[in-house]
Order: structure tokens, then sequence, then C-alpha cells
């Protein structure tokens, strides 16, 4: 199994290859990048935001129309909702095997902060490795250190390790044989 990551193209070039074999390093599965040539809709003028929904129904188009087998995650800088949440860091569709990650919320700049590249490579790739994480059978996990934990502050995001807990751990061995770095414990 492979994971394919299209990076958008206002989502900061230069991050998509470090981001992308980080990824590959937390899942332990082959990862390829590339330039997102994807129109992503969704907006909404009156949040000023874009429906994750909206956005993945989008990505599985792509998919079929491109006969993809494997599963696909976007990365964008458009800042992203869901029904009921005042936004998401990402979000994921594990039957049709497409994910989206938003950049936005993960820049300091968003907060008022200094920038610092190394930490948004670091948020990019843990969210990546959980919205991932679901593509290939993984549920939430209530460890705060786990990818599988499902962060709602930016506090949250950076709190997490580059890694699975023992029971995600076990669990993704079992869907998938290559090796997967260590817990998080």
């Amino acid at each position: 199994m492979r994971l394919k990551i299209l990076w958008d193209s206002g989502a900061l070039s230069g991050l998509e290859l470090p981001a992308g074999r980080a990824i590959e390093t937390i899942l332990g599965i082959p990862v390829d990048v590339e330039e997102n040539g994807l129109l992503l809709s969704g907006y909404d003028p009156r949040r000023a935001q874009y429906d994750a929904q909206k956005i993945l129904h989008r990505i599985q188009l792509y998919k079929k129309r491109h006969a993809l087998n494997e599963p696909v995650l976007v990365v964008t800088q458009r800042d992203l909702f869901v029904k009921g949440a005042d936004f998401v860091f990402g979000l994921a569709r594990e039957p049709t095997g497409v994910a989206v990650v938003s950049t936005a919320r993960m820049r300091n700049e968003f907060y008022q902060r200094e920038n610092d590249d190394d930490l948004l490579l670091s948020r990019i790739s843990t969210e990546g490795a959980h919205e991932a994480g679901h593509l290939l059978g993984l549920s939430h996990c209530t460890d705060t250190q786990c990818i599988m934990f499902p962060p709602e502050m930016l506090d949250q995001l950076d709190g997490k390790k580059k890694g699975f807990c023992p029971v995600c751990k076990d669990a993704l061995q079992g869907i998938h044989r290559p090796p997967i770095i260590d817990s998080v414990s």
C-alpha cells in the first residue's frame, strides 16, 4: 500500500518533501508527494472557510476520474470547517480513502506568533499521519500523545509525539505488516 499526498500550491512550497518523508516514517508505508492540480470547492462566504466534507467529495471524484486505488491526502492552506465545529485541522473519509489537512491554523502567524517553519512541518506531519491513519483503518485514541488523538486546539496538536501508542501500533500492525516507529510510551 502507498499513500498519495497532493500538495496544494498555496500550502507553503518547500515543506512538501520533508512532510512526505516524515509521514512515511511515522506510518511505515511509501508516500508519493505531488503538486495538487485539483480545484478545491466548498467555500462558505459567511464563514470565510471551506467545508471539509465538500473538499473530500471533490477528492473522491478526482480519485475515481484518475482510477486511483491508493489513499489520497490533500494538504491545503485553506481554513476548513465541518458542521458543528469552528474549524478542523483535517478530516478523513476512510471508506473512500480520501483525507484533507489544512495548514491555515497550524501556522504561527494565524495566532500573531513568530513564524516557525520547523514547528509548522512538525504539525503538518503529525496531522497528516493522523488523517492517513484513519485511511488505514485506525480510529481516534484517548492517549493525548498518540498520533491518533484528535486535537481540537493547537497545543494538543503540538503535544502529540511522532508515533503511535501501543494499542494503535498493534492495531496498525494488524492492518499491514511493515515495521512502524516506536510507540509514544
